[in-house]
């Protein structure tokens, strides 16, 4: 994620096509809205599109739009994607999923800069930036003869690639957080916290549908637990969770779990009780100097969180 991230800072200012790729689920249209709104285009509109959505009928008229009685059913002026994101940026979802009709189309006004509406004469410049996602590898598909080749390097100037949630469980803590925050704001509740078999199950599962599962199952159990302590996260362990977590064997990934949680579980109680040890003793049950000890193995400091 660090690559991402520096890709999107060295990107963004430019008007360079990006070409995110990943599985479904990691957040590519995240990572999207993020560089339009590091850009210069940031007061201007982002329009994002689902080409998967498209009938194959109509994606001339809905990327750039049609006429009046351009076509049966056509009553009015119509804009289409490209018309509606000018001057800003157009995201183009699962570019995989256009046909090779769709995509010589698509690839004409990127060569061009610039467009008609169908049944028009009107040229219409193009001012967008281009940002594409695809779930699968594009070079597969190229070689496959699925997609073309010269869209693929008209699109792929700067590729940028999200590895999957189970590749990157560092991140999985602080996206637990910005997930519960926002569910505090959102139904205007008082923040809840993980317990220790919430977080074991979050650390341990390999989040197939990655972070939009995560947010996801954060909802839910945030909207049915009751206390301010989330007990249990409704996901299913399995033989080939965990497998990810690290190289070593299963007592390893065990103990890099354990202590993540009770790194995550200690921060969070003294954020609760503004740094005060010997609350967090009582609710741990266990003794201030434990928890001192505790502190002092994981070099946090108690009165970080005291003015918090």
């Amino acid at each position: 994620m660090g690559e991402v991230l520096n890709s999107m800072e060295i990107v963004a200012p430019t008007l360079a096509n990006v070409l995110i790729g990943g599985e479904t689920g990691v957040g590519k249209e995240i990572i999207a809205r993020a560089i339009h709104a590091a850009s210069g285009r940031n007061q201007e509109k982002f329009v994002a599109v689902n080409c998967g959505a498209i009938a194959e009928s109509l994606i001339e008229s809905a990327l750039f739009g049609h006429e009046k009685g351009a076509f049966t059913g056509a009553y009015n002026v119509h804009k289409g994607f490209f018309e509606r994101a000018c001057t800003g940026t157009l995201f183009l979802d699962e570019i995989d999923s256009l046909s090779l009709s769709g995509q010589a189309k698509l690839l004409r006004i990127l060569q061009e800069g610039e467009f008609e509406r169908v049944g028009g004469r009107q040229v219409i410049k193009a001012d967008v930036r281009i940002i594409a996602a695809s779930n699968r590898p594009l070079k597969d598909l190229v070689t496959a003869g699925d997609f073309r080749k010269d869209l693929f390097y008209r699109l792929n100037i700067v590729p940028i690639h999200i590895p999957p949630l189970r590749d990157r469980r560092e991140d999985i803590g602080a996206l637990a957080d910005y997930f519960l925050k926002q569910l505090s704001d959102k139904y205007q509740k008082p923040k809840k916290s993980l317990g220790e078999q919430a977080w074991r199950k979050v650390m341990l599962y390999d989040w197939p549908g990655n972070v939009r599962e995560l947010e996801n199952v954060f909802e839910r159990a945030f909207l049915f637990t009751r206390g301010p302590i989330i007990e249990d996260i409704p996901v299913e362990l399995n033989d080939s969770d965990s497998g990810s977590v690290s190289d070593g064997n299963l007592n390893m990934i065990k103990k890099k779990v354990a202590r993540e949680i009770e790194i995550k579980m200690l921060q969070d109680a003294l954020t609760r009780f503004s740094g005060n040890v010997s609350a967090v003793a009582r609710e741990m049950e266990i003794t201030p100097r434990a928890v001192h000890q505790k502190l002092k193995k994981h070099h946090i400091e108690a009165a970080a969180y005291r003015n918090k």
